[in-house]
């Protein structure tokens, strides 16, 4: 497991697992912006789609799953060095109230036309304003333990956050030492 800096001052990074020629944040722009992909993820979770968002149109989920990853790539790639992580990145679970040591958290795209957006980045935060990407899904349930694909990010999280503490990697400098320490 390695991790590529995505912003120059050292709060945000991104997971590249082993044998990945990406990282994880690059390969979900890659995932969300390939129709193809896109048709047979819609295809393969239909019922989940119609069912949760009531939509039974492939190419309009197509269109606005395009659509929201480009609005959060913007919000997350162009983002100034005094910008502050933490209004994007929110608790993973909505009834957490206070702070944990490396938390699951998500990002996602607050407002848009039509329906709440299904696309969600999911990251370890380090301390405040400062976060790991390591993952991301296209949720269409409730809960992330619903289907196999969100139950994997959360499998994905929780070998980061394990990775991390046993690397002794719990806050930004912590993490920033360790990467010297290993590279």
């Amino acid at each position: 497991m390695k991790f590529d800096r995505i912003l120059d001052n050292n709060t945000l990074w991104a997971v590249r697992y082993d044998n990945s020629e990406d990282n994880a944040l690059q390969e979900l722009f890659s995932q969300w912006n390939d129709p193809q992909w896109l048709v047979d993820f819609f295809l393969d979770n239909m019922s989940d789609l119609e069912s949760y968002f009531k939509i039974t149109d492939i190419n309009q989920a197509i269109y606005d799953t395009i659509d929201d990853s480009m609005r959060i790539q913007c919000l997350i790639l162009d983002i100034s060095p005094d910008a502050n992580l933490d209004r994007i990145f929110r608790p993973l679970h909505n009834s957490r109230t206070s702070e944990m040591l490396l938390g699951r958290e998500k990002a996602r795209i607050k407002e848009r036309p039509q329906h709440t957006s299904w696309l969600r980045i999911y990251a370890i935060k380090l301390e405040p304003g400062c976060y790991i990407i390591t993952g991301g899904a296209i949720k269409l349930t409730r809960t992330m333990k619903e289907r196999e694909h969100t139950l994997a990010e959360l499998n994905k999280m929780e070998k980061v956050r394990n990775f991390l503490l046993d690397g002794g990697a719990i806050d930004a400098g912590g993490f920033v030492d360790y990467l010297s320490e290993i590279q």
